[in-house]
């Protein structure tokens, strides 16, 4: 290990945080007031310590802040940290949205608030630790370590259902990640490292390939989730507490887009464009499937839950069309589904927190008395449908440029879910936002307070910000994303 270990620092400070607010003491209301204290400036230290990454990091691709301690010689295997471009991205995401978490459980969640913090901590060091990992067994072990706390914290703080859709999230995603095991395990041995920089640019046998890239597949597309293994989603996202659905959308379900990016494409190159045609069969499914899905829907959790798999489905699409304008869009698609997402969720948890609600029709002509309230619930919404100006717009454009150069068929596939995604969405706003407010019901709901504009303000200077100048983050992972083309073209022979 050289220099300073700046990524071990972020990943175990969390976890520093989690053993103060342990052993806090005191009566029950110190306790809950601390532990919500202690849990915000340590996110805040560690949002700090990511930022100071990005400032730092050069925008070469390659990898950085390199930390390595020998496990286990023997077999290669060792405690590897880094990250380039790629990572920073999603790591930025991680720090971005904890720190958001805990502001909006801060009034909402009054019981076990000890243990809902320690555990959005824990949760923090656990996907600091996926993004980071340069070792294969390194990031299985963090990659699947996140199933705990999110399975927790739905299946305790949830809704009625939260055992049965803690339980279902947790056996789904557990499912895939078997097959990842041994997959990682014959990649090792084929190649004599779990090393992820040596892995990224080894050749491995094309009959290896394709048998390994469908145990990857299996993983990563729960994780997604793809079209058919999305339905824990819906279940997860309608029973968990509202920061629970802010990370499971805004970061759990990049981990699969992640391992696509960072494993099955670059390591399996020929797999990965042998296999491509189903993976844009099942994108295009997922992105008209889940649309009409979505128009049906009477709960708005799970409407905006159906909306992130359309949006994911434009995410895998733009990874297989090995085209740097259609990476460096999905890229850019996951960024701003990570912060639209989330902020559409908190939209709806601010209605539950007041009414305890969620259906549509409970609420209607909501801009009477909630005139922020409807204003920010437009940016995002507007942002969600790809509005030019805003975060979701320059992800799709990219995409569906490339999708074209593949396929004609392919990009009009694609742009039918832009325009069902405006249908859904905007029929959503009519009825809870315009229309007769319901007195009964919604007479007495009360505006967004100083604490939620405290969580909405910096995701809208987010939306327009990516929108408004995309390449601030885009040259982050431009270059890895270059490398890994280059890669491909060098070892795949059209």
């Amino acid at each position: 290990m050289t220099g300073w270990p700046i990524l071990s620092l972020m990943i175990f400070i969390p976890v520093f945080g989690a053993i103060i607010i342990s052993l806090i003491g005191g009566d029950e209301k110190t306790v809950f007031n601390n532990s919500r204290i202690v849990a915000l400036w340590t996110s805040l230290v560690v949002l700090l310590l990511s930022i100071l990454a990005w400032i730092t990091i050069p925008s070469d691709g390659n990898f950085y802040f390199v930390e390595e301690i020998d496990f286990i010689s023997s077999i290669g295997l060792s405690y590897r940290l880094g990250i380039d471009g790629i990572s920073l991205v999603f790591i930025l995401l991680s720090t971005f949205l904890i720190p958001l978490c805990i502001l909006i459980s801060w009034k909402s969640i009054t019981y076990r608030v000890r243990e809902y913090m320690i555990l959005f901590l824990i949760l923090e060091t656990l996907m600091i630790g996926t993004f980071c990992a340069l070792d294969l067994i390194l990031f299985y072990i963090f990659f699947e370590a996140l199933l705990i706390p999110m399975f927790l914290i739905i299946g305790i703080w949830g809704g009625p259902r939260r055992v049965y859709a803690a339980f279902k999230f947790f056996l789904y995603t557990l499912g895939g990640s078997v097959l990842f095991l041994i997959a990682i395990i014959v990649m090792a041995n084929v190649v004599g490292t779990f090393d992820i920089r040596t892995l990224l640019y080894s050749k491995i046998p094309e009959t290896i390939q394709l048998w390994l890239w469908p145990a990857f597949f299996a993983s990563f597309a729960i994780k997604t989730p793809m079209w058919p293994f999305h339905t824990w989603l819906p279940d997860a996202h309608v029973e968990a507490p509202t920061a629970g659905s802010v990370i499971l959308a805004g970061v759990l379900l990049k981990v699969g887009g992640y391992g696509f990016i960072r494993f099955s494409i670059p390591m399996l190159p020929y797999a990965s464009e042998y296999y491509s045609l189903l993976v844009y069969v099942l994108s295009v499914i997922a992105i008209i499937y889940a649309s009409l899905v979505a128009l049906m829907q009477s709960d708005m959790k799970k409407l905006i839950a159906y909306a992130s798999v359309a949006h994911m489905g434009f995410v895998t699409i733009g990874l297989f069309t090995f085209k740097q304008e259609g990476i460096d869009g999905a890229m850019t698609q996951m960024l701003s589904h990570g912060i639209v997402s989330a902020a559409l969720f908190i939209c709806v948890g601010v209605l539950y927190d007041r009414k305890h609600s969620r259906l549509i029709s409970d609420y209607g002509g909501l801009v009477e008395r909630m005139p922020k309230y409807a204003l920010v619930f437009m940016i995002f919404l507007l942002a969600s449908i790809g509005l030019p100006g805003t975060s979701g717009f320059i992800g799709e454009f990219l995409i569906l440029i490339s999708a074209y150069q593949v396929n004609v068929f392919l990009a009009l596939g694609a742009g039918l879910g832009i325009i069902l995604g405006a249908c859904y969405m905007l029929w959503l706003y009519k009825r809870v936002i315009f229309g007769s407010l319901n007195k009964n019901k919604a007479g007495d709901i009360l505006d967004i307070d100083l604490i939620e504009m405290l969580v909405f303000l910096p995701l809208i200077i987010l939306v327009f910000w990516i929108g408004i100048y995309p390449e601030s983050f885009i040259s982050e992972f431009r270059e890895p994303i270059s490398n890994i083309i280059n890669s491909l073209n060098d070892r795949i022979v059209r």
